[in-house]
């Protein structure tokens, strides 16, 4: 078994068990903890598509043994680290939405504001812009929300569909990086 085998045996039985803790937790109204997921499995396709845009197969195997191997990726050379900013960068290139769900995700992955939603609205907590691209992406790819100036009450019953979303262009890419 290879090293990419490997990768994409684990990146896949994380993102199965991202599917099942997602439906799970929306239906039992747990949504901190799905959009928290939301974000998690964003992060494995934005690393995905980073190792598929690099040219170099001896590069691409460096990044993808230290996934395996729980090491940090580093740049070549040892010039510091990969972030996280670079990885979403290039993936937001590709999907125009990734940037910002990968941003209000972090507002669940970090102790914040973003936690008291059910006293106050998230999406009163992002700048205009942000709700704008988020709304936007939902109403495009998700049918909805419907509502004039949504809520993140309005939201909710769409996060399931974004999950599938994102989790079926993980998939798509990781054949992408199995093929090059």
């Amino acid at each position: 078994m290879t090293s990419l085998d490997i990768f994409c045996r684990q990146v896949l039985a994380r993102s199965e068990e991202h599917r099942k803790a997602v439906y799970l937790l929306h239906r039992e109204s747990v949504i901190s903890q799905v959009v928290a997921i939301l974000r998690e499995e964003l992060d494995s396709m934005i690393r995905v598509i980073y190792l598929a845009q690099i040219s170099d197969p001896k590069r691409q195997n460096e990044l993808i043994e230290a996934a395996i191997t729980n090491q940090k990726w580093t740049q070549e050379k040892g010039k510091g680290k990969v972030t996280d900013r670079e990885m979403v960068e290039i993936a937001d290139q590709l999907h125009g939405w990734t940037k910002s769900v990968y941003l209000f995700g972090c507002g669940f992955i970090h102790l914040s504001s973003f936690h008291d939603y059910q006293e106050r609205d998230p999406l009163d907590m992002i700048t205009p812009s942000e709700k704008k691209d988020i709304i936007e992406h939902l109403r495009y790819y998700h049918g909805g929300p419907s509502e004039q100036n949504p809520t993140y009450q309005d939201i909710l019953p769409y996060l399931p569909r974004v999950f599938d979303k994102i989790a079926s262009n993980l998939r798509h890419h990781l054949e992408d990086l199995k093929n090059l």
